[in-house]
């Protein structure tokens, strides 16, 4: 069998919430595409879980897994201010890498690791897995199609309600809402705004986290001609909204990740209309009948790959050198826009 049809050989650093629950997961059933033959973590019990599942070679440092000739990609799924550091240490050993979000806290650390892939001759791609999502792929593609007419505002609201005190709550880890929840929605709403850079507000607070990190943020982007993108994070609501809302000029979409709907109407089938300053006839707000269209949406029509897409196409990448789905020019957008928040903020 020619090497460009043979499956990739992973190792993975970090076997927690995201190495085993998600990326683990998502290769097991690939074989023909990938083969984990390696792992890294500090806990025994987690090197035994993973001999037993994959087979695989066990490592408690991870420079000795880099040392390994069999790895041909790491999936870097370590805490998030050790991603440039470990990323870029793969590279540098001749591996391809897979960081987990976030890419980096800082700018100069995405570009020492973009610059570390060039220089490698690697591929470094960052898992913002959440672009092959159903939902998102369908409000991309109710936008496209111009029933709303033009886009004014997008709302995303991730909402929950209650404390956290793992390490993902400390800043000296990079931790908190901004960082771990925020680049799914911050790379949703960049690709969404438009190719210009935004100018950015932004609003973090502490609520209910035990660490010193934030866990409620508002983060809005606007622009001339681009629409207003608003970016909501909170662990402060027990009523929480659903997570899309698109306002346009001939409608409006709203739903959650599993199911949405829009109204949007013709603007054909409409009146030509001026501005009347007579008083009104019977003293009341200008009205007129609409005449709506709604279509809905759920995630039973879905039929994309969602989560399992993101490492197809990295197959295809790194096998037959299609080109990189997700590269990270892309995410380093997405960095610019976490150190400045939390620059301006001081959290």
């Amino acid at each position: 069998m020619a090497e460009k049809d043979t499956p990739i050989r992973v190792g993975i650093a970090g076997l927690g919430r995201s190495g085993w629950g998600i990326h683990a997961r998502l290769l097991e059933p690939l074989k023909e595409h990938y083969r984990v033959v390696a792992a890294c973590d500090l806990l025994p019990s987690r090197q035994k879980e993973v001999a037993e599942r994959f087979g695989c070679r066990t490592y408690w440092d991870y420079q000795e897994m880099l040392k390994d000739p069999d790895v041909e990609l790491v999936i870097v799924s370590l805490p998030n201010y050790l991603h440039p550091t470990a990323s870029i240490q793969a590279l540098e050993a001749g591996k391809h890498v897979v960081s987990e979000k976030p890419m980096a806290a800082r700018v100069s650390d995405a570009d020492a690791m973009i610059a570390a892939a060039k220089k490698a001759g690697k591929v470094l791609t960052i898992f913002q897995n959440r672009r092959y999502h159903a939902d998102f792929l369908k409000v991309q593609e109710v936008i496209a199609s111009g029933k709303l007419g033009r886009i004014v505002q997008i709302r995303f609201g991730w909402h929950s309600f209650g404390r956290r005190w793992d390490w993902q709550t400390l800043r000296s880890y990079d931790g908190g809402s901004l960082n771990n929840t925020g680049p799914h929605a911050l790379d949703q709403a960049l690709l969404l705004f438009g190719e210009q850079e935004p100018q950015v507000f932004c609003l973090l607070q502490r609520t209910l986290t035990c660490g010193d990190a934030d866990d409620h943020d508002k983060v809005v982007f606007y622009g001339p001609g681009a629409p207003i993108v608003e970016v909501e994070i909170s662990s402060a609501c027990a009523y929480p909204q659903e997570p899309w809302l698109v306002m346009g000029t001939q409608g409006t979409l709203t739903g959650s990740f599993r199911a949405l709907k829009w109204r949007y109407f013709d603007p054909a089938d409409l009146p030509p209309r001026e501005v009347d300053v007579q008083p009104t006839p019977d003293r009341s707000y200008n009205r007129e009948d609409i005449p709506w269209k709604e279509e809905t949406w759920d995630i039973s029509e879905f039929k994309g790959p969602g989560d399992t897409g993101f490492y197809l196409d990295l197959y295809e990448t790194i096998r037959h050198g299609a080109p990189l789905a997700i590269t990270p020019e892309s995410v380093r957008r997405q960095v610019k826009v976490l150190e400045y928040c939390h620059a301006s903020t001081g959290l």
